[in-house]
């Protein structure tokens, strides 16, 4: 009888703290943990008893990394209860700021998180000191989107702009004029990534996944729409936002301050780029689907390793469409409509760049906060990112075969970051018992 056990202490490469253990007798796996143990944040119970107008800038520190899509979420939730909407130019800044989002996040776990592992080195700093130009490329397109951020949200990390309704104040299309600029430089780097990252040598992976992802009949989902379901082979499923609770359901796992979820009794679905490619790839940009189409992406991804490829499709396509919006801006009338508190539930989801994130919000009589579920992507991720490691393993642990561990698990931690994982989000609740027997 032979016993593995294979154990990473911390992974590297992701934003957060998490390790995975793996234990395997005579050639099966007999259990597999991915465990996120940074401490939980209490963000939902922070949230009570706030004002209508507080949750955008609280979730907005959930992640450092993708505040917008904190702030979108919250926004459209609260409006939802309040029975306001934010539509026209006002709708196009709010895509504009979640476009430059997209792009800096993309363009950090493209350049400096995931590419080392197709080229063979340990971090994007080792990268650097051999190919200078790529890491160079790829900040100056995290800038571009950092940039966009700012010009709209006041500043790029955590924006101070947005407000429910809209924005304290809308920028002059003289101030978007620079930014511009550097967009239209922005895409044809995004163009070069596509080719670049296209041409990695990718192992030889496929699942039979169950995405999951918002779908909007006239764009590429990011800010808005229903919710799809489906395996990119017939046409997908689908429920409004203000359902999610009906079909999504979190639980506790006990290796995981995240909870894991199910969707329609089932756990293991998987959201993010793969997901949005899959039941929205038709509604890419022109330029972004030429770009998947010379990459050799088909209408469906099933590997995980070559999500890296449809990152750089999707960077292309956030640049195309903030040019597109810049180019026939105008700036609104107003930077916010009214959005007056009273008494109901909101419901609110967009497509942060990890997958879809879902917020929703019971306002009282008094229009504070009673009641806060936020559901975000890597946590609806996590079971799925387990079944992923678990089939690549399989093969690898049969019987009469000895990987040394230091392999097993430097492939382990490249599964991982295949869905761009985002811990620290992920770490937002625990359910405390105490059973003295």
């Amino acid at each position: 009888m032979t016993h593995k056990t294979v154990r990473i202490g911390g992974l590297t490469r992701v934003e957060g703290e998490g390790g995975l253990v793996v234990h395997a007798r005579d050639g099966r796996i007999t259990g597999l943990e991915l465990r996120i143990y940074e401490p939980p944040r209490f963000f939902e119970a922070l949230l009570r008893g706030r004002g209508h107008t507080e949750p955008p800038d609280i979730t907005a520190r959930i992640c450092g990394i993708c505040p917008v899509a904190y702030q979108m979420s919250a926004c459209q939730a609260i409006e939802a209860a309040c029975g306001a909407e934010v539509t026209g130019p006002l709708r196009d800044l709010r895509l504009l700021l979640y476009y430059g989002e997209w792009i800096e996040s993309h363009a950090l776990h493209v350049y400096l998180l995931h590419a080392p592992d197709f080229l063979g080195y340990d971090s994007g700093i080792a990268l650097a000191a051999d190919r200078r130009d790529l890491v160079e490329r790829g900040l100056a397109l995290k800038k571009a989107g950092n940039e966009l951020i700012a010009v709209i949200g006041g500043r790029p990390i955590h924006p101070v702009n947005v407000r429910v309704g809209g924005f304290y104040r809308v920028p002059a299309r003289a101030e978007l004029a620079p930014v511009a600029e550097r967009l239209r430089r922005a895409r044809d780097d995004a163009l070069a990534t596509v080719a670049w990252v296209a041409g990695f040598d990718f192992p030889d992976v496929e699942h039979d996944y169950r995405f999951l992802a918002l779908s909007h009949p006239e764009e590429y989902a990011i800010l808005s729409g229903g919710v799809a379901t489906g395996d990119g082979r017939g046409t997908p499923e689908g429920f409004a936002v203000e359902d999610w609770p009906e079909h999504v359901i979190e639980e506790q796992v006990p290796h995981s301050t995240a909870l894991h979820a199910r969707l329609d009794g089932e756990s293991g679905y998987l959201v993010g780029a793969l997901a949005r490619y899959a039941l929205n790839a038709a509604r890419l940009s022109p330029l972004a689907r030429e770009a998947a189409a010379a990459a050799g992406l088909g209408p469906v991804c099933r590997n995980p390793f070559r999500a890296i490829v449809v990152r750089a499709v999707e960077i292309v396509h956030a640049c195309d469409e903030a040019l597109r919006i810049l180019d026939g801006y105008t700036e609104p009338d107003r930077p916010s409509v009214p959005v007056e508190p009273r008494p109901g539930v909101g419901h609110g989801a967009s497509e942060a760049p990890r997958g879809t994130l879902y917020h929703r919000y019971r306002l009282d009589e008094d229009g504070l906060v009673a009641e806060a579920d936020i559901v975000p992507p890597t946590a609806q991720n996590q079971a799925r990112i387990e079944e992923d490691l678990r089939d690549l393993l399989a093969p690898r642990l049969a019987p009469g075969l000895d990987p040394p561990e230091t392999e097993l698990a430097a492939l382990c931690e490249r599964a991982i970051r295949n869905h761009d994982p985002c811990i620290s989000c992920s770490a937002h609740f625990l359910d405390f018992r105490l059973d003295r027997g």
